[in-house]
């Protein structure tokens, strides 16, 4: 078992990246360069959340796990970022977005909770 426990936030962080990935198709189906470019951002930020925590779960340090950790949380934040441009400029409406912005400032919070957490320990 790793650093995660149970994995939950793992979980969490891959049906993540199945939702951008829906987000993109969705966008890539639409005659809106600017659609497609947000899409591919959202993509890559999305995917990397999850992607970030997993080498964090493998980490061989605490410091390289705080670091895989701070990695993961600017790509969700960036995610975040990416879906609220992308109802800012009328390309989607929010409510469409409105479970994966939810899910978006949720894994933040968690992932914060889990840098504090472990720093927390650290200085103990």
């Amino acid at each position: 078992m790793g650093r995660f426990g149970d994995g939950d936030i793992l979980a969490r962080t891959e049906q993540y990246a199945l939702r951008a990935i829906t987000v993109y198709r969705h966008l890539r189906k639409m005659r809106d360069e600017e659609a497609w470019v947000m899409g591919r951002q959202l993509l890559r930020s999305g995917t990397s959340i999850g992607a970030n925590l997993v080498e964090a779960d493998a980490a061989e340090t605490t410091k390289d796990f705080i670091h895989k950790c701070r990695i993961s949380l600017k790509e969700t934040r960036e995610s975040g970022y990416w879906l609220r441009l992308i109802v800012l400029a009328n390309i989607v409406k929010a409510d469409r977005l409105a479970d994966i912005a939810d899910e978006t400032d949720q894994l933040t919070a968690i992932i914060v909770s889990i840098i504090n957490n472990t720093e927390g320990k650290d200085e103990q």
